[in-house]
């Protein structure tokens, strides 16, 4: 892996991609897997094209911060690039990629700060934080994706 290239973070999803691709087109499921984002306030109306922005808070309860997330590249059901803002930090740039495996699909996040407090961290410190919180991230996004594409379990007890 090149010094200057983010890392990449991958995850195999019991799903196909269209379930996952549902689950990132859903701007309002933003806070249930990007780890960080606390509520929604808002999302535009033909989110997720080119320009549309997710109107999110960042933080806990009672310390919020109000911020976007806007779309700066789509391939549907295949890619989503977006820039998250997060002030004060400034802002990171995230690409999102879905392979098609049929029945599976393959996840893989990529993530570093473009703008901000942020960019003035060496690169591999700024990676020891992004690459667990993707990590988590793609995680939470798989879970959501797999009960959307896989029939539903009976519950027990």
């Amino acid at each position: 892996m090149s010094a200057n290239r983010p890392i990449t973070i991958d995850r195999e999803v019991e799903a196909p991609a269209a379930a996952v691709w549902e689950v990132l087109a859903d701007g309002w499921l933003y806070p249930l897997w990007v780890v960080g984002a606390a509520r929604m306030r808002d999302v535009d109306d033909d989110w997720p094209a080119v320009g549309t922005r997710l109107h999110h808070s960042v933080g806990n309860w009672p310390v919020l911060l109000d911020d976007r997330t806007e779309v700066l590249e789509v391939l549907p059901l295949r890619a989503l690039r977006l820039k998250a803002h997060a002030w004060p930090g400034g802002a990171a740039e995230v690409e999102i990629a879905i392979e098609d495996l049929g029945a599976r699909s393959r996840v893989s996040i990529r993530e570093d700060a473009v703008e901000g407090p942020g960019v003035l961290l060496p690169k591999p410190l700024r990676q020891l934080v992004i690459g667990p919180r993707n990590r988590e991230g793609l995680r939470r996004l798989a879970f959501l994706a797999e009960g959307r594409g896989s029939p539903r379990r009976p519950r027990r007890g």
